[in-house]
C-alpha cells in the first residue's frame, strides 16, 4: 500500500503526540477545521478510526496507538535530518529519571557534563511514573526495569543490586554475626519486595515470620537518611551510597548482595538516537559508567 498523503500523516503526528485538535492546530499554522480534515481523510483511507473523541479529551484507538509511535518517530527523525547543522544556539536536554538516581550518581556529575558542553541548557526532572515521550517534554529517561519498552532504544548503565546498610552506633549495640540477625532490629519499608530478594539470597529462613512495624519512606534517599541516623536497617543499592560507605556513615554488615536481573537504562525514542544532545549525554553517561570504579 502507498503512503498516505504527508498533509494528513503530519496532522495525525501532531494530534497523536499533544492528544489535541487545538494543539496541533496552533503548531501546525492550521485551522482545527482543517486539522480534522486531514485526520478524516486518513481514517477514510486507512478504514478506521484512529481517535475517540469524548466531551473534554480524545484519545488514541488502538489502531491509533499503533501508528502513532512510528510516524512520531519517523517526523522526529525528519526534524533532525533538516536541523540546521550549523547553527550555535542552545539546545535543552531534559532529563527524567528517579529520585534516588538522580540525587545519589547523576547530580553530582551532571555540573561536568554541562561544563563540557556550555550551548546546552540541561534540566533534570525526578518522577517515579514512566515518561510518556509523546506527550512530555522530556528528551531522555534513566528508568529501572528489563530494558524492553516498545519504540525506544535502551543502553544499560549499571544492575539494580540490594544491600542492607546500618548506621555504626545501632551495629555497636546488636550482635549481627549471620544474616538472620537483622531480623531483630527495625527494618526500613520492610514490606519492599526486594528485602524478601535478599533474605532468600542470604539463606535466613522464616522471613515470611517478620511482623515488626516499621517506616515505609517513598525513596532510598529517604531510607538511607534514617538509616544514617540510627533508626533502622536499610536496603540500599552499593553504587548509590559509596561515600557513605567509604566516609563510616554507613556499614555493609553482610558482603552478601541481592540481584534481581533488572537494570537501569537510559531511554529514549528510536528516532532521536541521532539528536547531537542525546549522543552527547549517551557518550558521557557511558564513559562515565566505564570509568566508575565499582
Amino acid at each position: 500500500m502507498s503512503l498516505p498523503p504527508l498533509a494528513a500523516l503530519r496532522a495525525f503526528e501532531a494530534v497523536a503526540r499533544h492528544l489535541s485538535f487545538t494543539r496541533a492546530a496552533e503548531e501546525l499554522g492550521m485551522t482545527q477545521a482543517g486539522v480534522s480534515y486531514q485526520i478524516r481523510l486518513l481514517e477514510e483511507r486507512l478504514g478506521t478510526p484512529l481517535f475517540l473523541r469524548k466531551p473534554r479529551e480524545i484519545v488514541l484507538t488502538e489502531t491509533g496507538a499503533l501508528f502513532a509511535r512510528p510516524t512520531i518517530d519517523a517526523f522526529d527523525q525528519l526534524r533532525e535530518a533538516y536541523a540546521d547543522p550549523s547553527a550555535d544556539a542552545v539546545s535543552t536536554l531534559s532529563i527524567s529519571t528517579v529520585p534516588t538516581f538522580a540525587g545519589a550518581w547523576l547530580s553530582p556529575r551532571l555540573g561536568k557534563f554541562q561544563m563540557n558542553h556550555p550551548n546546552l541548557a540541561v534540566r533534570l526532572e525526578t518522577s517515579d511514573t514512566l515518561v510518556d515521550f509523546a506527550r512530555e517534554d522530556i528528551t531522555v529517561a534513566i528508568r529501572a526495569g528489563a530494558g524492553v519498552w516498545p519504540g525506544l532504544e535502551a543502553h544499560h548503565l549499571m544492575a539494580v543490586e540490594y544491600t542492607p546498610m546500618i548506621s555504626p552506633e545501632l551495629a555497636r549495640r546488636h550482635v549481627l554475626s549471620e544474616p538472620a540477625d537483622l531480623l531483630k532490629l527495625p527494618l526500613l519499608d520492610p514490606g519492599d519486595e526486594n528485602w524478601a530478594l535478599w533474605m532468600k539470597t542470604a539463606g535466613v529462613e522464616r522471613w515470611e515470620d517478620y511482623r515488626k512495624p516499621g517506616l515505609t519512606m517513598s525513596t532510598d534517599l529517604h531510607e538511607a537518611r534514617a538509616a544514617l541516623a540510627g533508626y533502622g536497617v536499610a536496603l540500599l543499592q552499593p553504587d548509590f551510597f559509596r561515600y557513605e560507605l567509604a566516609t563510616g556513615g554507613l556499614i555493609q554488615p553482610f558482603p552478601i548482595i541481592s540481584r534481581s536481573g533488572r537494570g537501569f537504562y537510559l531511554a529514549y525514542p528510536k528516532g532521536r538516537r541521532n539528536r547531537p544532545a542525546v549522543r552527547k549525554f549517551r557518550a558521557f553517561l557511558l564513559d562515565e559508567i566505564a570509568s566508575d570504579p565499582g
